[in-house]
């Protein structure tokens, strides 16, 4: 059956697009030509600037005509290299493929510098060591971005132009693409970069808070865990997963629920005595002042929830807002169990911490009062199993 090339040609440039890892996209271009056109064997050379060659990414067809992977890198100044970097197929033959049998022709009939005859006649022999009959060179905006090599095709039959044609236009979309792909791989890199930056600086805050409240050291990291640890056993009870960004949410605002004290007179916070009216409706001003001091960073917004709502009651005689029940969003409710039993079972400036049987048994005697009973119900699963 004869293959229709144009229609395959334009299946494959549609396919192209929603192909976003370069290796992956190479793979799936070789795999089709061998398969499509009947091809013993191809493979796909992909330029590497930290190498500064050729490295080869994929090789298919029949074993014995493979290139074993990661054996072969061609040097950017190699012979081959060079003839397609300088369009020279194009300049000698009229088009940007290789052919063997026609370049073998031409260094006979041809009338050609004898420096040109020497190049081909080196190229010709690099494709006799890699049993390859046609070379075909990827270009992006003028620069060689690979080279394709085909080994003959299965029946024994030459290549025809229509043929050779159909993969010197798949390559060129193949050269695009792999761009593209290599494009979005680096603008994932950097994202991923960026937001590792950003949870570092997240650390760093919560850090900060820490050196501020010196009877708090370690409370941020223990309430971060337990959070992460309600959280899971919310979502194992229920049989429904959080999505990842709950989780990062939790995790951030868990991070930072504290950040507020960085606005409270260190006096204050470290009051070995009681404090006065007036000093306590200082320290309530924390997540409020924590709320101001993230709101200008973007990519804290789905955290914000949790810094500015983990002191408020199920009840409704919380802070800084009064709101009550459902009201209250599920990451600020669980960051509120989890930080109050951190809180109980640490020594404060102003008591004793408490036992923690004790602790345990006031978070659940508070269910549906100050907590939430469903991340209350969860705490106490947890604390029964031995977990903290």
């Amino acid at each position: 059956m004869a293959i229709d090339y144009k229609k395959e040609l334009e299946n494959a440039a549609r396919n192209m697009i929603f192909v976003h890892d370069p290796d992956l996209l190479i793979k799936m271009i070789v795999r089709m030509m061998v398969n499509k056109a009947k091809i013993t064997h191809a493979s796909f050379f992909l330029y590497n600037r930290e190498k500064q060659g050729y490295m080869l990414m994929v090789s298919k067809g029949s074993l014995g005509k493979r290139i074993p992977l990661d054996l072969i890198c061609i040097d950017k100044d190699d012979v081959l290299i060079h003839f397609f970097r300088e369009h020279k197929s194009s300049f000698i033959f009229g088009r940007e493929a290789l052919l063997y049998s026609e370049a073998k022709s031409a260094l006979e009939n041809l009338k050609i510098k004898q420096e040109t005859k020497q190049q081909l006649a080196q190229v010709l022999y690099q494709m006799e060591l890699l049993e390859t009959v046609v070379c075909i060179p990827s270009y992006f905006r003028g620069e060689l971005l690979g080279i394709l090599l085909l080994g003959k095709k299965e029946n024994g039959r030459k290549f025809f132009d229509e043929e050779l044609d159909f993969f010197v236009a798949l390559n060129s979309n193949v050269a695009m693409a792999i761009r593209n792909a290599q494009l979005f791989k680096e603008l994932e890199y950097q994202l991923d970069r960026k937001h590792q930056l950003f949870v570092r600086t997240t650390v760093a805050l919560a850090a900060a808070i820490e050196a501020k409240d010196h009877y708090t050291h370690g409370h941020t990291t223990r309430v971060t865990n337990l959070s992460i640890e309600i959280a899971q056993r919310i979502a194992e009870k229920n049989k429904n997963e959080f999505d990842a960004k709950f989780l990062e949410n939790l995790h951030i605002a868990s991070l930072l629920h504290d950040i507020g004290k960085i606005g409270v007179p260190e006096h204050i916070l470290n009051k070995r005595g009681g404090l006065t009216i007036g000093e306590r409706n200082r320290i309530k001003e924390h997540p409020m002042i924590g709320v101001n001091i993230l709101k200008p960073i973007k990519e804290l917004e789905g955290s914000l929830l949790g810094v500015r709502y983990h002191h408020e009651r199920f009840d409704g005689k919380g802070y800084p807002e009064g709101i009550c029940g459902k009201q209250i969003p599920l990451v600020a409710s669980i960051i509120s169990v989890a930080d109050s039993f951190d809180a109980m079972n640490t020594n404060r400036p102003y008591r004793s911490a408490l036992d923690k049987h004790d602790a345990i048994h006031e978070i659940g005697s508070l269910s549906g009062k100050q907590f939430s009973p469903l991340v209350t119900d969860a705490f106490l699963e947890l604390c029964k199993e031995g977990k903290f």
